[in-house]
């Protein structure tokens, strides 16, 4: 090759190269900002599950005891929602947070049982369309975590890339964390 073909090879080689950055680091950030939107529809998807289970608790269909346990759980679980960072570029939620969802789902699975749910008053009434609500934001809570969980793992597969690391593609972004609770819908209400 002679000196003009091989300078033209370089600079197309170069401009491959920084195409090739250029892009990755563009995906990078798209995805970044899709894990911040899918943790922002989690929490949304969450406060909505506490509050249909306060509604559910102070619905007067359920015994005392199970209204009280879920009432707890419900307001521990939006005092958290409130008292979580509202920083933008937050990309998980805290361990308290996941502890105080894990109860509340905890407490759905103990006051919402196959028999609770059987006894309940008025068959196609009020307490019906409260407990179908409640099923349909746990629902709800367990697809948002799924889809926030498939973020984080398209994050971390890109950030695991030779070129991102190199590079710095990721800058001083944290490595967004999948969100651990357990979010199984009581037996009473599955399916």
């Amino acid at each position: 090759m002679d000196g003009p073909n091989l300078w033209i090879v370089l600079a197309l080689g170069l401009v491959a190269i920084g195409w090739y950055l250029t892009y990755t680091a563009a995906r990078l950030d798209r995805l970044h900002a899709r894990v911040q939107g899918t943790l922002a529809a989690l929490d949304a998807q969450l406060v909505r599950r506490a509050e249909a289970t306060l509604e559910l608790a102070n619905a007067r269909v359920l015994d005392a005891a199970s209204a009280l346990m879920l009432a707890s759980a419900a307001s521990d679980s939006l005092s958290a929602a409130e008292d979580e960072d509202t920083d933008a570029d937050r990309q998980r939620f805290s361990n308290e947070r996941e502890t105080v969802e894990s109860r509340l789902s905890e407490a759905l699975g103990l006051a919402l049982t196959a028999d609770t749910l059987a006894s309940l008053p008025g068959a196609g009434g009020f307490g019906d369309d409260i407990v179908s609500r409640v099923r349909a934001t746990g629902l709800r809570v367990q697809l948002a975590r799924r889809f926030h969980n498939d973020a984080v793992t398209d994050v971390r597969r890109v950030r695991r890339q030779w070129a991102v690391k190199w590079f710095r593609l990721a800058g001083h972004a944290d490595l967004p964390q999948t969100v651990e609770f357990v979010d199984a819908l009581p037996h009473g209400l599955r399916g």
